[in-house]
């Protein structure tokens, strides 16, 4: 297995981060550079339950959808677009299903490329099947027919691939219901690093055999679910602080799927985003305010700092006032990016990201981490540990602590009950050892016992 540890950042100073741009541009689809001075929509749907019903059906909604939204975004002018289709299961389980519709929906694309010019391209995402019902398998049968759709898709259209993986989810579940330190360290760091690294090398062969692009992955298993969980200001299931903090360790299992051999640009809905690009300098895409359809969160502003795609997360395929679904949301999406676009053009960059950033810096704890300045702060830190994906992971949480601590001296107002949780996740993780091998002796034993679904074997282990 090839992996390539980051020893430094890609950014020698945070202020030369921002939007539209990146150390290393993705040139993809018909005639799209991501992250080469522009930043483009990213619009991504879902279709509706009934079309679901069989191939054909299925493969009309997206020629429909694909249609959709590459009309409107000529009707008004928008010189780029992608496209991501998340696979919806069938697609995945039937492999043939994804690529037939891969190949409906490109065609579609370059004929709009030829008579109108649009840049475009077209990213899929294979549902993460390894896991059935009670049977986790990553690494057997259900990841050969894995491996068969990404296949499929690359040979038959798509662009860019995808996946939203799952490794460790199975602990990270037992242990966000515990407020378990321990825990997200294993689920995240030392399970799910282990697996984007085994599940990327091959993602990237395949890539690399149909001469498309290895994209990106997320931590949205883990990360997003603690920070839906968390939810908003009026929520107390688990704390802020610590989906802050399962966020900063989350950097860490994302970096190695582009030690595994993805170039980006990452997948939207990773939030740890800004980080990532601060180590690697691949683009990225994100959420924020115009994925209002799909979720809320507190820094709908803040994301689009660095962005270089801007997405809407997701939105089910039906009719609206407006048009199609596809059609309003992409269109808020290309507004976002002509007034980002702008201020490139225009030399106010670094003003509008400042803007943007400080609009929400100081919203909440997962908001403050995520500010570019400090995700080039933590970002340094994963960095320094490079070589143990275990102590690396550690680090960025420690880290994410204190930054949180100091920020509460000032502008950032914690509760009671967020400031006893920074107090307690600090305390937990001085305690746990330092030494991998042991860390992950004692975690072996202690969630093979208490998680039914847990199988060290899915990781090698």
């Amino acid at each position: 297995m090839s992996i390539k540890r980051y020893s430094k950042m890609a950014y020698n100073d945070p202020d030369d981060m921002f939007f539209g741009h990146c150390c290393f541009p993705v040139k993809v689809g018909l005639d799209l550079e991501i992250g080469a001075g522009y930043t483009t929509a990213e619009v991504k749907y879902a279709p509706r339950a009934e079309a679901g019903a069989t191939k054909e059906k299925l493969i009309d909604e997206y020629e429909r959808i694909t249609r959709d939204i590459i009309t409107r975004m000529v009707q008004v002018g928008f010189p780029s677009v992608v496209l991501e289709t998340e696979h919806v299961h069938s697609m995945t389980i039937n492999a043939e299903w994804g690529g037939e519709i891969a190949h409906a929906q490109k065609a579609i694309m370059e004929n709009y490329h030829d008579e109108y010019g649009i840049k475009c391209a077209l990213r899929h995402t294979p549902a993460d099947i390894r896991r059935e019902g009670e049977c986790v398998d990553l690494r057997g049968d259900l990841y050969s027919l894995l491996m068969e759709s990404f296949d499929e898709i690359a040979s038959n259209g798509a662009d860019m691939l995808s996946i939203e993986s799952l490794g460790g989810k199975d602990v990270f579940d037992h242990a966000v219901l515990r407020n378990d330190i321990q825990g997200y360290l294993y689920s995240i760091g030392v399970l799910g690093t282990i697996d984007v690294e085994y599940l990327w090398n091959d993602i990237s062969k395949i890539a690399k055999k149909h001469h498309v692009v290895a994209a990106g992955d997320t931590a949205c298993s883990q990360a997003n679910t603690a920070m839906f969980i968390a939810g908003g200001l009026l929520n107390h299931k688990i704390s802020h602080t610590s989906a802050a903090v399962i966020r900063a360790m989350s950097a860490a299992k994302t970096l190695a799927v582009y030690e595994a051999g993805a170039t980006g640009p990452g997948k939207d809905c990773a939030y740890e985003n800004t980080i990532i690009k601060a180590i690697t300098g691949v683009p990225i895409s994100q959420v924020g305010k115009s994925s209002t359809c799909a979720h809320s969160d507190l820094m709908g502003n803040l994301t689009m700092q660095c962005c270089d795609l801007w997405s809407n997360e997701s939105v089910e395929y039906h009719g609206d006032f407006g048009g199609t679904t596809v059609q309003c949301w992409g269109e808020t999406l290309s507004y976002d990016c002509a007034m980002l676009n702008a201020a490139i053009e225009s030399g106010n960059t670094k003003v509008l990201r400042d803007i943007l950033m400080i609009s929400d810096r100081y919203r909440d704890p997962q908001s403050y981490i995520l500010a570019y300045d400090n995700s080039y702060r933590l970002g340094q830190t994963i960095v320094e540990y490079s070589d143990d994906i275990f102590l690396r992971a550690k680090k960025a949480a420690s880290e994410s602590c204190r930054m949180i601590e100091e920020a509460s001296r000032g502008y950032l107002n914690l509760s009671k009950f967020e400031k006893l949780t920074l107090a307690k996740i600090s305390k937990e993780l001085v305690s746990l050892t330092d030494d991998r091998d042991i860390f992950m002796d004692e975690c072996q034993d202690k969630y093979k016992a208490e998680v039914d679904t847990f199988r060290p074997e899915n990781y090698g282990l």
